[in-house]
């Protein structure tokens, strides 16, 4: 054990003090940081007024085209020639041209540009004349806008949840989401780290390091010295880039200014305009009794998500997440440092890297197409069980609810499965780390598993 612990150390230290480690740590919270203040600060940069002007031959549209926060109409009359004239000598954005049409049939109106026109200022003015015309086709029906909706339905279930411990409400995505945040890290660690691991010891013995080293230790002590390292490794930069992300994005946030992200009451009015069909700009025109509503449903939604979250078994969660965290990468670590150990260069690797990967991308797909939209199902049960796909499965499970013997059977399967994995890549580990020059096969790595070393 104490020749692990060395080892350990020696993987931990050389690969924290490496260049490439410092810079990645340091530089990924950056841009990060990066990624979540430059939508904001771009749109902050681009909120320019634009002013459109107007030539509307038809007369539906006569002071119906109201002026925005950050639009502006300009009505001109005369002829198309000398409105684009006029508009020429000006800097403002486009002349929207109405011809003679009607209501029934909406056609040939146009844009002019001096330049190609963005698709927002289209779907802008699209949107506006849209809903005019909608209003006069009401009108022109006896019914208005107001009785449209009142007879529209906003239907919204609450979820319950009732067990021993009494009601307990619920949100299918936060819910789900908790579930597949910590899938995506564990795929991406075992990935990341685990790729880590063959590269070392590919390393390791092209160098013929590994001959001096296999004198003082055993192949399966320098193996499990190795595999725990780097997971130390893994452990310490994801916690660096937490502490340093947080950092990053509130010092980034306070020297621009803006947020590093829209306010939750911006994502609600956008997922409500989006829903609706209507522009960004139509929100600016809301009734202070409509605001009034939609502050009262944005504070039940913030609430009702809150408590849902809450409601999670956060424990249970964080605890299964440290399982099947450091688990599955054992469980794949061991196999990718027997990859290594088998192979001269990294090239040689693909042939062997298959079998393992899949998987990992199966159990990563099935989470999304088939987990989450029926987590108790026979499927998400049997891949939740075996080791090679419970680590991700589980893990989307758990939000949900697993009962407690179908957790400690993965669990214990888990375990049998790095057992079984490590004592199948020791056995390849302890002939392949001395062995060069040679091309290796499945039915060659069958006999390393019997030899007598």
């Amino acid at each position: 054990m104490h020749k692990i612990w060395l080892i350990i150390q020696r993987e931990y230290l050389t690969r924290v003090r490496k260049k490439s480690f410092i810079i990645m740590t340091l530089l990924t919270p950056l841009l990060l940081a990066t990624f979540m203040i430059l939508p904001g600060l771009l749109i902050t940069m681009s909120g320019e007024e634009e002013t459109v002007m107007v030539l509307d031959e038809s007369g539906l549209f006569a002071n119906k085209l109201e002026n925005k926060k950050d639009l502006k109409f300009v009505h001109l009359g005369g002829s198309l020639e000398q409105a684009k004239a006029v508009y020429q000598e000006t800097d403002n954005t486009a002349l929207l041209y109405i011809p003679k049409i009607t209501i029934d049939d909406p056609k040939g109106i146009t844009i002019y540009g001096k330049k190609n026109t963005s698709i927002q200022t289209q779907m802008r003015l699209e949107n506006a004349l849209e809903k005019e015309i909608e209003n006069q086709r009401f009108m022109a029906s006896g019914l208005d806008r107001e009785t449209l909706d009142k007879i529209e339905a906003d239907v919204k279930l609450n979820t319950i949840n009732l067990s021993d411990d009494g009601e307990k409400g619920n949100n299918a995505i936060i819910t789900s989401a908790a579930g597949v945040v910590a899938a995506v890290i564990i795929y991406f660690f075992i990935f990341l780290y685990g790729v880590q691991i063959m590269r070392g010891v590919i390393e390791e013995k092209t160098s013929r390091i590994v001959e001096v080293i296999i004198s003082s230790v055993k192949p399966f002590q320098l193996m499990m010295g190795k595999i725990i390292g780097i997971a130390a490794v893994g452990l310490t930069q994801f916690l660096l880039w937490i502490i340093l992300s947080f950092i990053a994005v509130t010092a980034v946030s306070a020297a621009f200014g803006i947020d590093a992200a829209p306010s939750p009451m911006e994502q609600y009015e956008a997922g409500k305009v989006a829903a609706e069909g209507e522009s960004v700009a139509d929100m600016d025109e809301e009734s202070p009794e409509e605001a009034a509503a939609n502050s009262d449903e944005f504070a039940n939604t913030i609430q009702d998500v809150t408590q849902s979250f809450a409601n999670l078994p956060l424990l249970l969660i964080f605890g299964c997440f440290l399982f099947y965290f450091l688990g599955g990468y054992l469980l794949y670590g061991s196999l990718f440092g027997a990859i290594g150990a088998a192979v001269d260069n990294e090239t040689d690797t693909q042939q062997f890297m298959m079998p393992i990967t899949i998987p990992l991308v199966i159990s990563f797909i099935m989470s999304y197409s088939v987990v989450l939209k029926n987590p108790d199902g026979a499927v998400a049960f049997w891949m939740s069980i075996i080791p090679f796909t419970s680590p991700i499965v589980m893990m989307v499970r758990v939000p949900f609810g697993v009962p407690a013997w179908e957790l400690l059977l993965s669990m214990g399967l888990l375990i049998l499965g790095f057992i079984f994995t490590t004592w199948l890549a020791s056995r390849i580990y302890r002939v392949g780390i001395l062995m060069y020059g040679k091309k290796i096969n499945y039915k060659e790595l069958s006999k390393w598993l019997f030899y007598r070393v």
